[in-house]
């Protein structure tokens, strides 16, 4: 099984994280937090930790040194390795062009970021696919069930379900456009100077 095949999605958010950099696990939680990532992974003391530890035993990431200033508790700081660097590359690659894994699929989303933009645009038009069979398949169960006179109270769900489905296909094909035609600011080396000013001076305030 691949590094990336045993990666859970906390293990790809950790990873994502120390590619911006050297942290310690308290300092990535409270990063983690302040973007508001709990909202994709739940971030628990205990389970962080582990995790940083199950990544540091699979060789994905490195302990570098050791804090002991004052009385705070001890702080290991870790940064990324190769192999970690590709776990997550190839977890994000797997998961964007997915429609079967909707949490998964979030979080490849949120670090999208991490792959080359035409790469991006190839992996959504292979999930814009199976977005459109998905959609197609409602719309014909909509249109038998009516046919056969079946009451709407019983089709309630998948009515909504075909209109998430057709908002989340007009979503895609927006980001397509802005990857295409370049104007989505894609990837580091686009990242404009004044925000990772404010990355850096938000690190420094958490450290």
């Amino acid at each position: 099984m691949s590094d990336a095949a045993r990666l859970t999605p906390l293990g790809v958010v950790v990873l994502a994280l120390l590619r911006e950099g050297e942290m310690h696990p308290y300092e990535m939680m409270r990063m983690l937090r302040q973007r508001r990532d709990d909202r994709l992974v739940r971030i628990q003391n205990g389970t962080f930790y582990h995790t940083v530890s199950r990544l540091e035993r699979a060789g994905l990431v490195i302990e570098v040194g050791v804090d002991r200033d004052g009385n705070r508790p001890e702080r290991t700081t870790y940064r990324l390795t190769d192999a970690g660097e590709t776990a997550v590359v190839e977890w994000v690659r797997r998961e964007l062009p997915r429609m079967d894994r909707p949490a998964e699929f979030r979080i490849a989303l949120a670090e999208a970021h991490n792959l080359d933009r035409n790469e991006v645009v190839a992996l959504l038009a292979e999930r814009r696919i199976a977005l459109v069979a998905e959609l197609d398949g409602h719309r014909a169960g909509l249109s038998d069930s009516a046919t056969r006179g079946v009451p709407d109270q019983f089709l309630v769900e998948v009515s909504r379900q075909a209109a998430v489905l057709d908002a989340e296909l007009a979503w895609q094909d927006a980001l397509h456009a802005r990857l295409v035609d370049g104007s989505l600011p894609w990837g580091v080396d686009e990242i404009p100077d004044h925000v990772r000013h404010a990355n850096a001076a938000i690190r420094k305030s958490l450290s």
